[in-house]
């Protein structure tokens, strides 16, 4: 996209252009939010096609933890989402028409992975995989958070002659229907994609290391007389999502970061009532009681797993697996679980975030260097001595509990009034402070020790010294941290 007060990167301009990293959920967003200020931008993809994190991942079973009509773009809300809890394919298509909507689709550069981002002579230079180069003012990293698949370390993975594959990368030519099929993983998606398939298994071996508490979530669909209200009175959309906002921060949200909290209390009762009055057997039961309190690690929603998990085809496996043989998980009893298809239900490398695309800041600082003990930003957008170059969900977000596009919102727009700072000519380069930054983390760490995610188990939210990496004050603290920046926080140069 350019306009009359764009160069493209070659010589002077009255306005910035904008180099935006990904077409995902944040990307899409940002390119609109650009767009509708006519402003200059190109957006980079590494894939050949728009979604992100519902592009990467196409399992069984697929669907969202966060209500529908609260999962959309605050401007664009969809009055024909099918249920509650929209599946997969469906927020994926959300997306795809919204770029089509916005003219987005048509101004992505498919298939360019950037592999080189250098602050240069005060400007953004990038450089892609297929060798091209491109230059802009900013850069808006829209790389998500879920896009880099974690593979366990399991000896003999490799020597497997079945079919195997990750929930990221479904094989969707994969014959599942009459096989022996084995999940390695117990987080939402494996518990989504047990309770899909078991019905079409020869059977189905879950392979847990890790109980996970399970809430009972309904997941009803909306009739086509709900939705023709919906399209005939956008109000009511607006006021369900006001009304879903508030109940999911106070009642979720924002008791999780006060382990303590009646809330959470109610929430762990809820858990255990599920378990003790859907799981007949007691022995399972108790192989699927967890050790820690719920909401520690990612609550899972489902109104199926216990169901599923208990059919005559299911195989629920506590034991820790030994290695991957020929035909099978062979576990540390010693005893072999023969399979036809080994999914990888694994998860993501979280830590990633712009990585690993080499990242060079001013001066030549690189960002594995300041990472090298883990990521951390300034309010998850900005860090020391990376000038001009801001991360939408970025670390330390409020990723474990709330919708990431209200998240995205949010940020976009506290981005764009450190932009007008430049825009003003008040500086050319903005950035935190090394100050602020640290008081910022600091302060981080403390008030994560009272939060239900250091309360005694091993999740993807905690860093690799154990402190959670999320946001750890209430949501409506983040909303007030948005609304404008404390720009004594900032380097402006």
């Amino acid at each position: 996209m350019s306009n009359a007060n764009s160069t493209n990167g070659k010589g002077a301009s009255s306005e910035p252009r904008f180099i935006i990293i990904g077409a995902g959920m944040s990307g899409i967003l940002s390119a609109i939010k650009l767009k509708e200020a006519g402003l200059d931008y190109a957006i980079y993809e590494k894939a050949d096609r728009l979604g992100g994190t519902w592009r990467e991942n196409e399992y069984a079973g697929l669907s969202c933890d966060v209500p529908s009509h609260l999962y959309c773009y605050s401007f664009a809300p969809n009055p024909d989402w099918s249920h509650r809890f929209s599946p997969g394919a469906e927020i994926q298509a959300y997306f795809v028409d919204i770029a089509e909507r916005y003219g987005i689709d048509k101004e992505i550069q498919y298939n360019k992975k950037i592999t080189r981002c250098a602050f240069e002579d005060g400007r953004w230079q990038i450089e892609t995989s297929d060798g091209s180069t491109d230059a802009g003012d900013f850069v808006i990293a829209a790389t998500g958070v879920l896009h880099e698949p974690a593979y366990p370390d399991i000896e003999g993975l490799d020597s497997f002659q079945g079919t195997v594959f990750h929930s990221a990368r479904w094989n969707h030519d994969a014959e599942l229907a009459g096989k022996r099929i084995g999940v390695i993983g117990t987080g939402s998606t494996a518990i989504q994609i047990v309770a899909a398939l078991i019905d079409d298994a020869k059977e189905l071996s879950l392979f847990q290391r890790t109980a996970q508490w399970v809430t009972p979530q309904e997941n009803p669909a909306f009739t086509e007389e709900e939705k023709a209200d919906f399209r005939a009175h956008p109000e009511k959309m607006q006021q369900m999502r006001e009304f879903i906002a508030k109940g999911f921060a106070d009642g979720f949200a924002n008791a999780v970061i006060d382990a303590n909290s009646p809330e959470l209390r109610m929430i762990h009762d809820t858990c255990v009532a599920n378990l003790e009055n859907s799981v007949k057997d007691s022995a399972l039961r108790e192989k699927l009681r967890p050790n820690y309190r719920a909401g520690c690690k990612r609550l899972i929603m489902s109104e199926d797993f216990y169901d599923a998990i208990q059919k005559p085809n299911a195989n629920l496996v506590t034991e820790g697996i030994e290695r991957i043989e020929q035909t099978g998980v062979r576990t540390k009893d010693g005893e072999l679980h023969e399979l036809d298809v080994l999914i990888l239900a694994t998860g993501f490398r979280v830590d990633r975030f712009m990585r690993p695309m080499n990242v060079i800041g001013r001066n030549g600082t690189k960002l594995d260097d300041v990472w090298s003990h883990g990521p951390c930003a300034y309010m998850a957008i900005t860090i020391p001595e990376f000038p001009n170059i801001f991360m939408l969900n970025g670390p330390n977000g409020p990723v474990g509990n709330f919708s990431l596009i209200d998240v995205a919102e949010l940020q976009f727009s506290y981005i764009m009034k450190l932009v007008d700072q430049v825009r003003s000519g008040a500086c050319k380069e903005v950035s935190v402070s090394q100050e602020a930054m640290e008081k910022f983390d600091e302060e981080r760490k403390e008030a994560a020790k009272s939060t239900i995610w250091q309360s005694g188990c091993n999740s993807w939210y905690l860093d690799a010294n154990g402190v959670p990496a999320v946001w750890p004050w209430t949501f409506d603290r983040f909303r007030d941290e948005m609304a404008n920046p404390r720009l004594d926080h900032f380097d402006l140069r």
